[in-house]
């Protein structure tokens, strides 16, 4: 398995994972896959990954901004999506500690996550990787006309800000 860089080349795939997740009704408030302009714009210039087996992209990692005040500078948002036929055997643990890897080198000392309070396996996942669950927003959106709970955690660094 090697990691790649996510870019317009390639988006069409990492589309295609988002929509699975979208499927699930858990991953995700959003209905559609943005357009690779749009995606662009929301993310960090770092931190876009995607992991492949056999030129089989298996899922996707991504940092976003959370602020655009400088004081939230070294804070991200993390997305992790893995693709359905991929799902189980390891791949978003591994995207997860790449992202934090990537984060630690780029001067990030805070990640966080939202996850659907239902989304047991993704909440999961942060916690293997040093997430821990720092409070919930209720009925913060809705999916498909259901309110739904956001699980928020956070990961923050041993190395950068200390």
């Amino acid at each position: 398995m090697e990691f790649k860089e996510i870019n317009e080349t390639n988006y069409s795939q990492v589309a295609s994972i988002y929509l699975e997740g979208i499927a699930t009704g858990m991953a995700t408030f959003e209905t559609s896959a943005p357009e690779w302009k749009n995606w662009d714009k929301g993310h960090l210039p770092f931190g876009r990954i995607a992991l492949y087996e056999n030129e089989k992209m298996l899922g996707w990692g991504s940092l976003s901004p959370v602020s655009s005040r400088c004081v939230y500078g070294g804070v991200a948002e993390v997305s992790v999506y893995v693709g359905q036929d991929a799902r189980g055997q390891g791949v978003g643990r591994r995207i997860l500690e790449q992202l934090v890897k990537i984060s630690e080198e780029n001067g990030l000392w805070t990640l966080q996550s939202g996850i659907m309070r239902e989304n047991i396996g993704s909440i999961n996942l942060h916690i293997k990787c040093g997430f821990r669950e720092i409070g919930f927003r209720e009925k913060v959106s809705q999916l498909n006309g259901d309110w739904k709970d956001n699980v928020l955690m956070e990961r923050r660094s041993k190395v950068v800000g200390v």
